[in-house]
This record gives C-alpha cells, sequence and structure tokens, in this order.
C-alpha cells in the first residue's frame, strides 16, 4: 500500500440529529491509505456515528467529509462495513451469505461462487460453506461476515466492535487473523472498539474520543511494525501502550479532556 495518501479527510465536521444536541463537534480527521485506526471512549461519543458518516450512512450537519477522494455516497462501492452483530440471512448458508454482496452488484454466478469459496477458505470455513448460520458459533459467524466484506475487495473497511460480543480467546484470535487476512488483502480500515488492548494490537493510529459532545480528544501512535503476533501481548512495550492509551481515556472521562 502507497504511503501518506490520504483517503478520509474531516474538516470541522459537526454532527447533530434534527433538533437535538451535538452528537459530533469540529471533528478534524485524516486517515492515510493504509492506516488501521482505532476509535476508543466513552459510550455515547459518537464512534458509531463517526463510522456511519465515512459510510454515507448519515450526512454531516456542517463541515466538509470526503471519501477515497469523491463523496460518502459516491464511495460506497469502495467500502465495507461489519457490524457488531453478524448481520447473516440466517435461511442462506455460509457460502450464499458470503456471496451476498457480489449477487447484488450482478456478477454471474460462477464468478460469485470461485469468490466465495477462496474467501471462506482464507479465513478457515472452507469446511463449513454449506452450513447455515444457526450451525456456526459466534466467531465462525464473524468470520462469514468477514468474508462477505472482503468479497468486495474493498479499500476501506469499518468496523463497529465485531468482536464485542464474543469471548476474550475468541476475540484474541479474531484480531490475529484479521491482521493476517489484511496482509494479504490490504485494505485501510477504521475500527470502534471498547478494548484497550484490542485497540493496541491492532492498530498503528489510536484516537481516544470524548463525549458531550463527541470530539476527537488525544490520538496515540503504536509503532510495533505491521507484523504482529500473540506473543507481542506479553511484552512489556504492549503493556506500556495499553497502560498510555488507559489514561488518556480515563482523563477524558474524568475530566472531559
Amino acid at each position: 500500500m502507497t504511503a501518506a495518501q490520504p483517503i478520509v479527510e474531516f474538516r470541522d465536521v459537526t454532527k447533530r440529529y434534527g433538533d437535538g444536541p451535538l452528537v459530533l463537534d469540529t471533528v478534524n480527521l485524516t486517515v492515510f491509505r493504509g492506516d488501521f485506526i482505532s476509535l476508543i471512549g466513552p459510550s455515547g461519543c459518537g464512534k458509531s456515528t463517526l463510522l456511519k458518516l465515512v459510510a454515507g450512512l448519515n450526512p454531516p450537519s456542517t463541515g466538509g467529509l470526503s471519501v477515497l477522494g469523491t463523496t460518502p455516497k459516491a464511495a460506497r462501492d469502495r467500502q465495507a462495513f461489519i457490524f457488531q452483530d453478524a448481520t447473516l440471512l440466517p435461511w442462506l448458508t455460509a457460502r450464499r451469505n458470503t456471496e451476498m454482496l457480489l449477487r447484488l452488484r450482478g456478477e454471474p454466478e460462477t464468478e460469485r461462487r470461485r469468490k466465495a469459496a477462496a474467501l471462506l477458505d482464507l479465513v478457515g470455513l472452507a469446511h463449513a460453506a454449506d452450513y447455515y448460520p444457526r450451525q456456526l458459533s459466534g466467531g465462525m459467524k464473524m468470520r462469514v461476515s468477514i468474508a462477505r466484506a472482503l468479497s468486495v475487495a474493498p479499500e476501506l473497511l469499518l468496523l463497529d466492535e465485531p468482536f464485542g460480543a464474543l469471548d476474550e480467546m475468541s476475540r484474541f484470535r479474531l484480531n490475529e487473523e484479521l491482521l493476517a487476512l489484511r496482509a494479504r488483502t490490504p485494505f485501510s480500515a477504521l475500527f470502534v472498539t471498547h478494548s484497550v488492548a484490542e485497540a493496541v494490537f491492532l492498530s498503528n493510529r489510536i484516537l481516544v474520543m470524548g463525549a458531550r459532545p463527541g470530539r476527537i480528544a488525544a490520538e496515540v501512535t503504536v509503532n510495533f511494525g505491521p507484523v504482529r503476533t500473540r506473543e507481542l501481548r506479553a511484552e512489556p512495550a504492549f503493556q506500556e501502550k495499553v497502560n498510555e492509551v488507559t489514561r488518556r481515556l480515563h482523563g477524558v472521562e474524568e475530566h472531559g479532556a
């Protein structure tokens, strides 16, 4: 991936719903090609709203926002969104769920099946291609959701707490697998989480957000390099970075800055 190319730019963006209070206040943010940015902060600080603005699901109230060199809506075909719930259709198999975005784009069946098979193999679910969601564990369902998102080869992946409902071991494993997938199918990412350790493990930049109204209160750089294994979590430098982000987060929660 080419470095230092901005693909998302927020310029003094605010967001409110109707006549309600400000949800986001004067957000300025540049996402560069190759970034994996985690958004962390107290509940209600606008993390998910920020993702929805990028996805073109909601417009900013004021300010400027460009995504992949155009408007968020015009960039939809070049990005993908993964939610906390896997959002699989229960009447479709893992393979058919993986094919769904390709079907909506009108790709021929033979090509859809080829891509779905390759992606399910990539996420370790080739054996479960004909399973229905009721036959899959929570982690397996999320793997199908990831495969579906990657089917359109997104330049930008938006992830809204995709591993929040999983047990810790499944979460760790999927964190590792997500980075391995990214090495094979490169994308930039905006990732919402409530887990400081998860943010540190995955990201090269972490944005700490404050609430009422939502804003970017601090940024922490993570310089562990692109190749990260489970052993990293035991390194003193990893725990030091977790402590640094935690201090910033506690400062926001206690003092509002």
